[in-house]
């Protein structure tokens, strides 16, 4: 029996280009202060109606930044007492996907770097401070990190991350429907009338 090779991969790096811009924040993103919205209530990670979910808090900051919050539970543990390594990944992953509504273009991650710097234990608050760094065509790259127990706390995790912005029609084509249209049922009573998806 042989199996497929694994393809090679193709490097891209989380790091601007020297050409890449600082984009103007888009007029109808939320106000510094104002709660970003989570994209949809069944989302792991800002999803309201996840039973098990991390119900990530976002926050629109000043400029091209976000903050953010989490505190880890029972149910994302990894290690005995300590937060799934995956999760806070998932985390920094949902932080730096709401920069995108600043933009209000659809984006998804592309690639995502992080570094573990200390272990968050559960119960504990994880603060995430995220930030768009420059844009060039599609591509928006972005950097975060994660304190624990408050803005100013010891730094648990940083991250840099290169999102692609794509049309709405994306989530429609590869979503499944009945998802999907939950989705677009979850907007319209929210009132929406930002874009349907920002980060899937």
């Amino acid at each position: 029996m042989t199996s497929d090779p694994i393809p090679a991969r193709t490097h891209r790096s989380t790091t601007p280009p020297a050409d890449a811009v600082l984009p103007k924040r888009s007029p109808v993103a939320p106000a510094p202060g104002e709660v970003v919205p989570s994209h949809y209530t069944l989302c792991y990670s800002c999803g309201s109606d996840h039973p098990s979910g991390l119900h990530i808090s976002v926050i629109a900051d000043e400029g091209m930044a976000v903050h953010a919050s989490f505190t880890v539970t029972d149910l994302h543990q990894g290690a005995p007492g300590l937060a799934h390594g995956g999760l806070l990944s998932a985390a920094i992953d949902d932080a730096l996907g709401s920069l995108n509504w600043l933009l209000s273009t659809p984006a998804v991650t592309g690639r995502l770097e992080t570094d573990f710097r200390r272990p968050v234990p559960v119960g504990e608050t994880l603060y995430i401070h995220a930030e768009i760094v420059g844009v060039k065509g599609r591509k928006v790259f972005c950097r975060a990190v994660g304190r624990l127990g408050s803005k100013e706390g010891p730094v648990a995790i940083s991250a840099s991350a290169l999102f692609i912005q794509v049309p709405v029609e994306h989530f429609s084509d590869y979503g499944r429907p009945e998802d999907v249209e939950r989705a677009r049922e979850d907007r319209a009573v929210r009132g929406s009338l930002t874009n349907f998806e920002v980060n899937p």
